[in-house]
């Protein structure tokens, strides 16, 4: 009777183990899938601005070889959409924006829409083109690529690297404003990046506020202490 009870305990136990199994393998085979496809669609937006640039003058920096994005972060619904907006034709990117503090680098995109969100960071309509002078709205998910915004500080670097060339900014000022304040969109007289996202971070629904960080270029903060 014992030997029944135990041949079934073991049997019990084996189909436990094969099942967690299964289930872990499954779970690898998900996230390797989704990390492939942000490798893939992140090193597409990098190498078209990189092609895009190579006729000019300039060198194109963007050409070396990048790292993927980070997206242990992101939420599972913003990395499948993430997926399905890689296999999509991209837009022509306007600029590449890099923060090496939160070791973000991403092809800044025309328009705001949620293709352009899903694929990278969107250039806000009505604002100065990144790279000439003025204040340059950029837009990003909270849950994706801009979810590290939350550890920026002020005097951090931020590099943009246009058809122009690679130009530094700096961290000026963060602060949280409500959604109908487009004030923070208002032409600046220094080269401006203005970075938007929703807030709080992890806010379940629809975020109530958003994230506004403002960087300067560092020749034009360089040009105004001087004054």
């Amino acid at each position: 009777m014992n030997s029944v009870r135990t041949s079934r305990s073991t049997r019990v136990w084996l189909k436990a183990e094969r099942l967690a199994w299964v289930i872990g393998l499954a779970a690898v085979s998900i996230w390797a899938t989704s990390y492939v496809a942000g490798v893939i669609g992140a090193r597409q937006g990098l190498e078209k601005f990189a092609a895009f640039r190579v006729g000019g003058s300039l060198p194109p920096i963007a050409l070396r070889q990048t790292a993927a994005p980070d997206l242990s972060l992101w939420s599972p619904q913003r990395v499948l959409a993430w997926r399905d907006a890689s296999a999509r034709q991209e837009r022509q990117p306007l600029a590449i924006l890099r923060i090496p503090k939160i070791g973000l680098e991403v092809a800044v995109l025309p328009g705001t829409d949620e293709f352009v969100l899903n694929r990278g960071v969107g250039h806000i309509e009505d604002t100065a083109i990144p790279g000439t002078n003025g204040n340059s709205g950029i837009a990003g998910h909270r849950d994706g690529f801009f979810r590290g915004l939350q550890d920026i500080a002020a005097g951090d670097p931020i590099e943009l690297e246009t058809l122009g060339g690679p130009e530094t900014y700096r961290v000026e000022r963060i602060w949280i404003v409500k959604p109908e304040d487009v004030s923070v969109l208002d032409p600046t007289p220094s080269r401006s990046l203005t970075l938007v996202t929703c807030y709080p971070f992890y806010f379940v629904g629809s975020a109530p506020e958003r994230f506004i960080v403002r960087a300067v270029r560092v020749e034009d903060r360089m040009a105004i202490s001087r004054q």
